[in-house]
C-alpha cells in the first residue's frame, strides 16, 4: 500500500537553533544570558562529560591507557553531573505542576 502526496509535507523545527557552545551567547535584557541559554549549556557540559567518559573507557579496552582510575574518575563526574542534571529536571517539573495547579 503507498501513499500519495506525503512527499510535499514538510517540518518546521519547534524551537530556534541555539548557538553553539563556542559562540559567545547574545545579553539579555539585564546582562544575563537567559534561562534557555543555561539550560543549553547545562546540557552541553553533561553530554561533554558523557562523551569524555565514552571515550576513556574505550581508551582503556584498546589497550592506550593502562591505568583503571581515571576512568573510574571520569566515569563517576559523568554520573554524578547527569543525576544532577536530572534532579533539576524533576524540580524544574514539580515547580510548574504547581504553577498550573495554582488557584487564581
Amino acid at each position: 500500500m503507498q501513499i500519495q502526496g506525503m512527499s510535499s509535507i514538510t517540518t518546521q523545527p519547534i524551537l530556534p537553533p541555539m548557538p553553539s557552545p563556542t559562540e559567545a551567547p547574545a545579553p539579555a535584557a539585564g546582562g544575563t544570558s537567559g534561562f534557555g541559554h543555561l539550560v543549553h549549556d547545562a546540557l552541553c557540559h553533561v553530554e561533554h562529560g558523557q562523551n569524555r567518559a565514552s571515550a576513556s573507557i574505550q581508551d582503556l579496552l584498546t589497550g592506550k591507557s593502562q591505568d583503571i582510575l581515571p576512568v573510574v574518575a571520569e566515569v563517576a563526574k559523568a554520573d554524578m553531573s547527569f543525576k544532577l542534571l536530572m534532579a533539576v529536571r524533576n524540580k524544574v517539573i514539580e515547580a510548574y505542576k504547581q504553577t498550573i495547579n495554582m488557584q487564581i
